[in-house]
């Protein structure tokens, strides 16, 4: 009689736990500091995917929770909140991060404890975790076509590599100034310049940009500059009658939200490159549109990123119901060959390097802080490693069939490369 009565007990907690089961999903955003102005948009995205999925009946019969922890812009601080994501929260997915800093802050603690971050921004590539799906742009999506249209386009040349101070901009400027290179662009006629988070003060450097054409040469600015910097940055080109027919801006982390800050009069012609608009004509983007707005108000405008975590979020749930788990290895294995729509009128695929196939847009500012669409591609695979640096020329990443991030085309073997950045 015992031994039934523990039994029947057993079996009524195992019920109750399984009624009452969650599937926690961690948001790792900046909501203060110097990035907030980018990241607490992406947190009430992860919201507003969250509660969709939700109103369809959960996942795997269960209702999905987000964690929020705030990082604040700290980068050592998005260790410990990735961390207490992971042991304290127990999450099972974590979608997170902006800049490479924080995502190369993060990744020791992901791989450690073997969690999963979904990373939806542009970035250098020159990385390949098993534990990360980088759903943002690698530079083949990104800073390698905005150029080449820059040399083809708009006859730009000489170059102004302007960046914020960390790994981001100091690699992918180092792509760009060895493709360059390739393009017969001299050195001298390549200025590189690097200011911290949050900087202010412009002038000199503007200036400095200014002088780079007094010969009488195109000159054009690619700008990896990031966070509330970018403000600073326009109103002293602005300032200084610097237009986009005198000396066009291509950025790659100015989007919808970084230009509600701005007074877009003086911006109009500058450039962004994305893999994303709002202004794209699709109805999953106006439906996108719609959502967003009912639930944020009519100011508040979509992104790029956001679109990254739309279609990460989704390969995920999709994942998660063919695995029949939230198991992260399960997880994984479902991912490649995930396919999604994205907003623009194609379709994502996550492909075995953990990077997704996409379009890539080249967008002007409007007066209206909306960016005109000029150029689109096709969806282009994205490269874990690039071909344009000798040492990464060789790299291929593959998790499904070699199980290697880094494997040696030359030596046919699994390698771990030094990082020089």
């Amino acid at each position: 009689m015992m031994k039934k009565l523990l039994l029947a007990t057993a079996m009524c907690a195992a019920a109750t736990t399984s009624a009452f089961a969650e599937i926690k999903v961690g948001i790792l955003h900046s909501l203060s500091g110097t990035m907030a102005i980018s990241e607490t948009t992406l947190k009430d995205t992860m919201l507003m995917l969250i509660e969709q999925q939700n109103e369809k009946g959960g996942l795997l019969g269960e209702e999905i929770v987000p964690v929020v922890v705030d990082p604040a812009s700290d980068w050592p601080l998005f260790a410990e909140k990735a961390r207490e994501l992971l042991t304290v929260h127990e999450v099972d997915v974590i979608f997170g991060n902006w800049t490479s800093v924080s995502r190369k802050s993060v990744l020791p603690v992901i791989e450690e404890l073997n969690g999963l971050l979904f990373y939806p921004v542009q970035y250098e590539g020159e990385e390949s975790s098993k534990n990360v799906f980088y759903t943002g742009a690698a530079p083949n999506q990104q800073a390698i076509p905005a150029t080449d249209y820059f040399l083809e386009e708009l006859g730009v040349e000489k170059f102004a590599l302007l960046g914020t101070d960390y790994v981001y901009p100091r690699t992918t400027n180092k792509i760009l100034a060895q493709y360059l290179a390739d393009k017969g662009i001299s050195e001298s006629d390549i200025f590189v310049n690097y200011t911290p988070f949050g900087h202010s003060d412009w002038s000199k450097i503007v200036a400095d940009v200014v002088a780079l054409g007094a010969d009488g040469k195109k000159v054009g600015v690619i700008s990896t500059i990031n966070g509330d910097a970018n403000i600073g940055f326009y109103k002293e080109l602005a300032a200084a009658g610097v237009s986009a027919a005198d000396i066009p801006v291509v950025a790659f982390s100015v989007g919808e939200e970084e230009l509600t800050g701005l007074d877009t009069t003086n911006l109009v012609g500058h450039l962004a490159a994305w893999n994303y608009f709002q202004s794209a004509d699709s109805e999953a983007n106006a439906s996108f549109i719609e959502t967003w707005k009912a639930r944020m108000g009519e100011d508040r405008v979509t992104n790029d990123p956001m679109e990254a975590h739309y279609i990460g979020f989704n390969m995920w749930v999709n994942a998660v119901e063919q695995a029949g788990t939230t198991d992260v290895d399960a997880v994984r294995e479902a991912m490649y060959g995930q396919q999604f729509e994205n907003l623009t009128g194609g379709t994502a695929e996550m492909l075995v390097n953990h990077h997704l196939t996409k379009p890539v847009l080249i967008g002007e500012i409007q007066e209206d802080g909306q960016f005109d669409i000029i150029s689109q591609t096709e969806e282009v695979p994205g490269d874990a490693w690039t071909d344009f640096l000798p040492e990464s020329a060789v790299l291929k990443s593959d998790w499904k069939e070699l199980g290697c991030g880094m494997y040696n085309t030359e030596t046919s073997s699994c390698v771990q490369i030094k990082s020089n950045y």
